[in-house]
Formats: C-alpha cells, sequence, structure tokens
C-alpha cells in the first residue's frame, strides 16, 4: 500500500465530532450575536472564533472572506425575522392592526430578554453602511423592501376590514413603520428601556386610525 504524500489543503475543516454543517451553523449564531452588539466593521473574524473554538482555517473552508461571512449572517438573520415578521402579521387569530402590536411585544420579549445589547442587525449595519463592503447596500436595500411588503399586505388588510382609511397608503405607511421602528431600537438601547418602542407603536396606530 502506498501512503499519500499530499499535505493538507488550507482551509480543510478539522476532523473533530462535530459535523461540517454544525461548524458553520455554529460560526454562523456566532456571528449573528457579535455583528448584532458590535457592528460588522468593528468586528474581527479572530473574536468571533475565539468565542466557539473554531480554527481560523476552518472559517476559511466555509467562507472566502470576512464580506462573505457577512453577507452569509445578514441573509440568516433576515430569513430569521421574516418568520417573526409573517407570525404576527399572518395570525388570522388577530385583526391586522393588533397583529402590528403583536409583532412590537414579541421584539420587546426579545429585546429585554437580551438585556439591550442586541438591536436590529440590518437596521444597525444600515447606519454604518459607509463603511460596509459596497455589496451589502443592495442586499440591505433588498431586506427593509420585504419587510416593507409585509407591512404594507397587513395594512392593506386593515384598510378592506375598515379599521383603516380607504385613502390610506399603505405602501407609505409601511415604509413609515420601518423608518420609526429603527429609531426607536435604536434608542430603546441607548436608554435600556422598552418605552421607545411603546410610544412609538401607540402613536403609528392611533394615527392610523384617526379619521
Amino acid at each position: 500500500m502506498t501512503l499519500s504524500t499530499n499535505k493538507p489543503r488550507r482551509g480543510r475543516p478539522p476532523k473533530i465530532a462535530r459535523e461540517n454543517s454544525d461548524t458553520k451553523a455554529i460560526l454562523i449564531r456566532s456571528g449573528l450575536e457579535h455583528l448584532t452588539e458590535n457592528g460588522f466593521a468593528s468586528s474581527g473574524i479572530d473574536q468571533i472564533l475565539k468565542k466557539v473554538g473554531v480554527p481560523k482555517g476552518s472559517f476559511y473552508h466555509y467562507f472566502s472572506s470576512k464580506e462573505a461571512f457577512g453577507k452569509t449572517v445578514i441573509e440568516h438573520y433576515a430569513h430569521y425575522f421574516e418568520k417573526k415578521l409573517d407570525k404576527s402579521l399572518l395570525d388570522d387569530n388577530h385583526l391586522p392592526l393588533q397583529r402590528i402590536i403583536n409583532f412590537v411585544d414579541d421584539a420587546k420579549a426579545g429585546i429585554i430578554r437580551h438585556h439591550f445589547k442586541r438591536g436590529c442587525l440590518v437596521g444597525n449595519l444600515g447606519q454604518e453602511v459607509d463603511l460596509l463592503p459596497e455589496s451589502f447596500r443592495q442586499q440591505l436595500i433588498d431586506i427593509f423592501y420585504s419587510w416593507q411588503q409585509r407591512m404594507t399586505n397587513c395594512l392593506e388588510l386593515a384598510k378592506e376590514q375598515g379599521q383603516i382609511a380607504k385613502t390610506s397608503n399603505c405602501n407609505l405607511l409601511a415604509e413609515l413603520f420601518w423608518i420609526g421602528w429603527e429609531g426607536a431600537v435604536s434608542r430603546a438601547k441607548l436608554v435600556g428601556s422598552v418605552e421607545p418602542l411603546d410610544n412609538f407603536v401607540n402613536y403609528f396606530i392611533d394615527n392610523l386610525t384617526r379619521v
């Protein structure tokens, strides 16, 4: 038998009990936590790897660069957030405007659970967009549009059911919701209180129902 003399390639995953798919998932989850708390520009790959005990060679087996890693983390966050949105905004057990309130209540619980250290990853990255790889810009725009479309659909249903005026521009209202929402989340982190979120959603809903 002839033994192979080929040297291990850079980036080959480590031979440990952990499955390869688990390693990738762990890296993404660690990236979500770190980037949500610290942003992208100030986050180093070494910090993320050290936290979960994954060697750098394994990281480069799954991701060609920090930019590629960031785009994957953003994608996973977007899918996670879309599921949370759909859970509330598509809930037929409640009227459309109550669904919006339920979404806010669920988000508040998450912010409290993480002790106001995490906000919205997409919103956070939007604030540092000039420091990000240019490829992130359109990705973030598309995500915001996806969220806006979901809110538009909920508001259109509210219009059909007579909860808001028939003349309401639901797409514009949905855009304004997300603009206000990101500001309220940022303020909630700053002051360590969900009061800004309550103030925002109450003002938004009150003005929707005002004839």
